[in-house]
């Protein structure tokens, strides 16, 4: 028997978290770069939000960018909620595999969404209730998973509880998410074990940001603790604009070459990829921060020797 290559399941989450921190852009901008995401051959993409747009005005067009994903029938869009009223927003515009957020601290939580920790979770049993009459699924994000910039380190024992209340609450699936990237590989792959403990057989994904360099490597770590969901965001792009301190994502681009690199799968062609980063440059008129879009893949021979 011929045996099956490793791959993994890389969401794109450009158009949502890639942008909310970004002056907005055109919805017609917003739909081409899409356009082009959907042309790497990532089965998934994150494609907006839709929380409140005083505070991320970048994201106010959501639903008239739900309208348009018809266009692309091979990808399974997704989008972030923040409350109930953000799961009837996006119900009501077509989305039904939503995401809704938990930050493990209080001081994220309240710059966030304007509440408690404690009061997010108690907020997964209506969500969930929503989502599953409308046929959707819903992923629970534990974001500031490692550290918090208002109430410092995240204890893991603290992101592994809120994911076992989260499976005990509805959620199909669990997200862990290193928001304003602190963690490290020993740390990454504590608190997914943690995480797995506390919530056997469920679905789990990784969200990395790279502020501080360590995002391949703790995705690689986490690749080989058993995680095969990632998040990363073309060009890097990227962070949270009520965490201090938080930049991009790790870039798609990036993420897909170490992978394919290894013989690990990701469905994702990285010269297409390459090509929609540079797209996002212009259509944000700005450089991105991907070192593989600065240097290229691996370099074709020249046949000549430098002196």
């Amino acid at each position: 028997m011929t045996a099956i290559p490793p791959e993994v399941d890389i969401r794109e989450v450009g158009p949502r978290d890639g942008l909310q921190i970004e002056k907005p852009i055109p919805t017609a901008a917003k739909l081409e770069l899409i356009d082009a995401l959907a042309a790497t051959g990532v089965r998934r993409i994150e494609v907006t939000s839709f929380v409140s747009p005083r505070a991320v005005p970048a994201l106010t067009d959501a639903e008239a960018v739900a309208a348009q994903l018809g266009r692309w029938p091979h990808v399974t869009f997704s989008a972030l909620v923040a409350g109930l009223g953000g799961v009837k927003r996006a119900l009501a515009a077509g989305l039904t595999r939503l995401e809704y957020v938990v930050s493990a601290s209080d001081g994220h939580s309240r710059a966030n969404v304007g509440r408690s920790s404690e009061e997010s979770i108690a907020l997964i049993t209506p969500v969930a209730e929503l989502i599953h009459q409308a046929g959707g699924t819903l992923e629970v994000i534990v974001a500031i998973a490692f550290d918090c910039p208002f109430d410092g380190p995240t204890p893991p024992e603290r992101v592994a509880d809120i994911a076992r209340r989260a499976v005990l609450s509805g959620a199909d699936a669990v997200s862990v998410a290193d928001t304003i990237g602190t963690a490290t590989p020993v740390r990454t792959t504590d608190v997914l074990a943690r995480v797995r403990a506390a919530a056997p057989g469920v679905d789990l994904g990784l969200h990395l940001h790279d502020t501080r360099g360590q995002g391949l490597a703790n995705a690689w770590a986490a690749y080989t603790s058993g995680i095969r969901q990632f998040d990363a965001s073309v060009g890097g792009l990227g962070g949270c604009p009520f965490a201090p301190g938080a930049s991009g994502n790790i870039a798609t681009e990036e993420l897909a070459y170490m992978f394919e690199d290894g013989g690990i799968t990701t469905g994702i062609d990285i010269d297409i990829e390459l090509d929609a980063a540079r797209l996002a440059e212009r259509l944000l008129g700005k450089s991105l921060t991907s070192r593989l879009l600065s240097a290229g893949g691996r370099p074709v021979p020249t046949g000549t020797a430098c002196n």
